[in-house]
């Protein structure tokens, strides 16, 4: 079966992408991370060691959801068919270059998920069962009283995750199995209906258990993979590296007098890609972050492990999926009609042997799989958001929709599907990114107290009481006053 969308919509979601894409959203993401890069001081470099060494308590919570779990889930999220597929797209539609820009994107991006996961924590509320809820939603209503546009912006997260990306992990699960191991993609997707539904049935703390148990050691196992091809092809690795860097400005290029044009491909491409895998600063793993019982007791603490997770999704995982690609040779993009995970999987394959498809294709199973998850528990969180009183109900016609998107998901046209959750993704962030910039006044503030708290030689401990912009506003179950 092949599910198609009407030529109409189609045009509808190419125009769309290619306003937000082209121009809008780019210097939004770019721009803002800058300015939150500059007004922290460079955050993401000064406190890089900062960042693991808050992860030897980040497994403390009581019956809580830790801040591992936390960091487990938004990982969960993160590293999936962007790190294998998506990375495979950005080369293959914007050249090597497109690496390089996937890197600055996350680079700026540390500091843009620091502030919209340290928003989260400080507007969370008590969800009554030793967890918390909160995201961009609440931040907006509760920091800038626009309920209409936290309304708006949950919408948009529950289409783009709960529907479209549950989609395109579906997608590239069965598309890599059929690969592999010749499964039809309607099998592929019943089965992972099967597996999916007692997981996200038994709410968020079940996510959370499942993707601290998942996520790290599949991240090991594939890292693990990739320095074996690097090591095997240690004598390409430089020239890799440098084909990544000339590509991205177009010096490759030069000589066909195609500069321009390579170069605007490879920082779309690679903005696109990398946004769609990191997240930083579209609003989603601020959903995760605020259900978290942090170690210390600060908004701040959990905005550093979340900024730990951009650089491991993009800088280290998706670094590792590029050096395979590239490595492999130029021969593979050459006339290659497989733009997705089957091209990871060729690349692989053509390193190690056949097994490297089947590897891959594991890989993307498990990577994906906990990214259905964790994609369902930000949907989740905004539909009791929306729904109010009515939430049970309502979060039991989610969970219904979610399992049918898998499905449908499994059997539908990629190219439809990319475009599609990129629109979703795009109207998410734009949203997200100008409520951070309103509210980044509190976000530097808190930053500067747990800094202030650190230096004295204290353990950071948040007190809303300090904080004029808070009053009010801050749950008081979830902070209680000093």
């Amino acid at each position: 079966m092949d599910f198609s969308i009407p030529q109409l919509l189609t045009a509808f979601v190419d125009r769309g992408n290619g306003l937000l894409w082209g121009s809008v959203l780019i210097y939004l993401l770019i721009g803002a991370g800058l300015y939150f890069t500059i007004r922290t001081g460079g955050i993401q470099v000064r406190y890089f060691g900062h960042m693991f060494k808050l992860l030897r308590t980040s497994r403390d919570a009581g019956e809580g959801i830790s801040s591992f779990q936390a960091l487990s889930t938004s990982l969960a999220a993160r590293v999936g068919t962007g790190n294998l597929a998506g990375v495979a797209v950005a080369i293959y539609f914007g050249g090597p270059g497109a690496i390089f820009w996937m890197w600055m994107t996350a680079m700026v991006g540390m500091a843009t998920s620091f502030i919209e996961s340290t928003l989260a924590q400080a507007y969370k509320t008590d969800h009554g069962d030793n967890t918390f809820r909160g995201g961009p939603a609440r931040y907006i209503e509760r920091g800038l009283g626009l309920r209409w546009l936290a309304v708006l912006f949950s919408i948009c997260l529950i289409v783009a995750f709960g529907l479209a990306f549950n989609s395109v992990q579906a997608n590239s699960i069965a598309q890599a199995m059929e690969q592999a191991f010749a499964v039809p993609t309607w099998a592929m997707g019943l089965v992972l209906v099967a597996v999916v539904t007692p997981i996200i049935f038994g709410g968020l703390k079940s996510i959370a258990k499942v993707a601290e148990l998942i996520v790290p050691l599949m991240a090991l196992l594939y890292l693990v993979l990739a320095l074996v091809v690097v090591a095997l092809n240690i004598s390409d690795f430089p020239a890799a590296i440098m084909t990544i860097v000339r590509s991205a400005f177009g010096i490759e290029q030069a000589a066909g007098g195609a500069v321009g044009y390579a170069v605007s491909q490879a920082i779309m491409n690679g903005i696109q890609r990398g946004l769609f895998s990191n997240e930083a600063g579209m609003g989603s793993a601020p959903n995760a972050a605020a259900t978290a019982s942090t170690r210390p007791n600060h908004p701040a603490a959990q905005g550093f492990i979340q900024m730990l997770g951009v650089f491991l999704d993009t800088l280290v995982i998706c670094t590792a999926t590029a050096a395979i690609i590239i490595m492999a040779g130029p021969e593979l993009l050459a006339g290659n009609e497989n733009n997705g995970i089957q091209l990871t999987q060729m690349a692989l394959s053509s390193h190690v042997g056949d097994w490297g498809a089947m590897f891959v294709a594991i890989a993307i199973l498990l990577f994906a799989f906990t990214s259905v998850i964790a994609n369902y528990s930000y949907g989740e969180s905004n539909i009791e958001y929306l729904a109010g009183r009515r939430a049970p109900v309502a979060v039991f016609i989610y969970r219904l929709a979610v399992l049918a998107m898998i499905m449908v998901g499994s059997v539908a046209s990629l190219g439809a599907i990319w475009n599609f959750a990129d629109l979703s993704m795009g109207m998410m962030a734009i949203i997200n990114l100008v409520a951070i910039l309103l509210l980044s006044p509190t976000a530097f503030s808190l930053f500067r107290d747990y800094e202030a708290q650190l230096k004295a030689g204290k353990e950071p401990t948040f007190d809303p009481s300090q904080f004029p912009k808070l009053a009010n506003k801050v749950d008081p179950k979830a902070w209680p006053k000093k």
